[in-house]
Order: structure tokens, then C-alpha cells, then sequence
């Protein structure tokens, strides 16, 4: 079974790169300030989750990936070309695998990242789904769209779907939002 409902041609290569969590987006803006000659694209996905705090909802743009952000880089260029000006910037960590084995995203993982990364626009809003009859969720649209196998608890009282997902050997969960629209019979 495919992860993904959606494949992407893509002409790009992605690299995962580990900043100082809570970091991020300060690494970008002070990788842009350091280097404006280097225009490549640093994805920092978000998701929408709705948090309760003194009584009051309110919708909060939060990591999805926190600490990890993803480098396109163009196919006929490399990655050692912009090694020295990543690892320069205040609050690099490493490339993943290692800074010594520098392995660029594949296979599920670049499906994984791209579902957040292009097919979502860098911010996972809050999907609308309703249930059938047996309580099992339904996807209508948004981020949790092919993604479906990869639910492991639905909340209904705090509208969340925790998903499982895998990148670089790793499993790890996370909550995406949902609205409820109708209960469906099929």
C-alpha cells in the first residue's frame, strides 16, 4: 500500500538538517542574514492544533518536525557546495544521517516530507472528516488526506488524530487537527 494517495515529480534532492529545537525559525532568518547569496529553500512544516489554555481555545501554529528542518536543493548542484555556510550559522547541529554520511531524503521519507512540504504548504490546517457507522474516521480533505493508514488514536473530544510516522529509521507520533462535518452511512 502506498503511503501516499499523491506521488511528486520532483527535481530537487531534500536534506533533513538538525537545529536547536525551538530554534528554527531564528536559523533561518539568521542563515538568510549571514548568506544572502544562497536562495535555496529551508522547510519548517507546521501543523494547526487547537489548544486550550485559561478556558479559551486558541489555534497554534506548532512544529511538526520540531528541531529538523529540509533543504531543497536543485538536482545539478551539491550539497558539500553549502555545507561550510549551514554548519557556520548559530544553532546547526548536524545533517542527518551524520555530517560525515550526508543522505539525502528517499522513498517514504521524501514522500512523508513532501505530503508537508508541497502538498500542504509548509502549514497542516485542520482537515475535515466525519465518521461511518462502524465510528471509523473518514477523511474529506486536508492534511490527514492519505494518511489514513497511518492513524493510530482518534480523539473526539479535543478533535485529534494521532499519526505514526517513520523518517530515517525512526517512528514517532504526532497530533493533527480535524473538524467533524457529518456522521456518513455508506
Amino acid at each position: 500500500m502506498e503511503l501516499l494517495e499523491t506521488t511528486f515529480n520532483t527535481t530537487s534532492t531534500y536534506y533533513t538538517m538538525q537545529v536547536r529545537t525551538r530554534w528554527e525559525e531564528k536559523y533561518i532568518s539568521r542563515f538568510k542574514a549571514q548568506y544572502p547569496d544562497i536562495t535555496l529553500p529551508l522547510h519548517f512544516p507546521k501543523r494547526i492544533l487547537s489548544l486550550r489554555k485559561a478556558g479559551k481555545n486558541k489555534n497554534t501554529a506548532m512544529p511538526i518536525f520540531p528541531g529538523y528542518l529540509f533543504l531543497e536543493i536543485p538536482e545539478d548542484e551539491r550539497i558539500s557546495d553549502y555545507f561550510q555556510a549551514f554548519r557556520k550559522t548559530d544553532g546547526f547541529f548536524r545533517f542527518l544521517k551524520a555530517n560525515n554520511d550526508i543522505v539525502p531524503l528517499q522513498k517514504r521519507d521524501l514522500e512523508i516530507v513532501l505530503h508537508f512540504v508541497k502538498k500542504v504548504k509548509n502549514i497542516a490546517g485542520i482537515s475535515k472528516v466525519c465518521f461511518d457507522e462502524n465510528s471509523k474516521i473518514v477523511v474529506l480533505s486536508g492534511p490527514l488526506s492519505g494518511l489514513e493508514g497511518k492513524i493510530v488514536v482518534v480523539d473526539t473530544r479535543k478533535k485529534r488524530a494521532k499519526i505514526k510516522l517513520d523518517l530515517y529509521d525512526n517512528s514517532f507520533c504526532i497530533d493533527l487537527a480535524f473538524e467533524v462535518i457529518e456522521k456518513v452511512n455508506r
